[in-house]
């Protein structure tokens, strides 16, 4: 800057120092971002109770009664790594009126020890295919039409120590149908 003859600095090329106003942008920016987070929050609010574990016994579904499984074998396997897999394969008929398109299941593995016994929930899933070896797929790709039948395979890689190796229970706590 150069300085005028009476040694005080010309301000002829400088930009005029800029006037303070109120930041209207940064609060509505603001503003909106509480308002979504508000809704978030509202949104899962209204989203209902948790699920329940799936190692809680649940009511069965009213339909199961129209379900019943007969034929239960049980057996198991296990890996060169050391694993043991535990399967039961059963038979399922469709004694209701409506095509069933999804089950869930749960199997309750009881103990001799006066513990709580071992609750898995899972699909059911039906075998389709025996040859060359046993194969399985949900309800959904093969759904169980009234007065139809089928076999069905669980597969359990985490059975307890502490399970008596009795037929363990067998409940459905939902039904899926059309």
């Amino acid at each position: 800057m150069s300085e005028s003859p009476n040694g005080s600095q010309n301000t002829m090329f400088t930009d005029p120092a800029p006037a303070r106003s109120f930041p209207t942008a940064a609060v509505a920016i603001a503003a909106v971002a509480i308002i979504i987070l508000i809704a978030a929050l509202v949104l899962l609010e209204r989203r209902g109770p948790a699920a329940p574990s799936p190692h809680t016994l649940l009511p069965e579904d009213v339909y199961s009664a129209s379900l019943p499984i007969s034929n239960l074998q049980m057996s198991e396997s296990t890996s060169m790594s050391g694993g043991k897999q535990t399967y039961i394969e059963g038979h399922i008929a469709n004694h209701g009126p409506k095509t069933v398109t999804g089950i869930t299941v749960q199997v309750v593995f009881a103990n001799d020890l006066h513990m709580a016994p071992q609750i898995e929930t899972g699909p059911l899933n039906l075998i389709y295919m025996r040859q060359p070896y046993v194969d399985t797929r949900p309800v959904s790709a093969s759904p169980i039409a009234p007065g139809g039948e089928a076999d069905f395979r669980l597969i359990f890689d985490d059975v307890s120590d502490n399970w008596n190796q009795q037929l363990p229970q067998i409940r459905i706590p939902q039904v899926q149908t059309r």
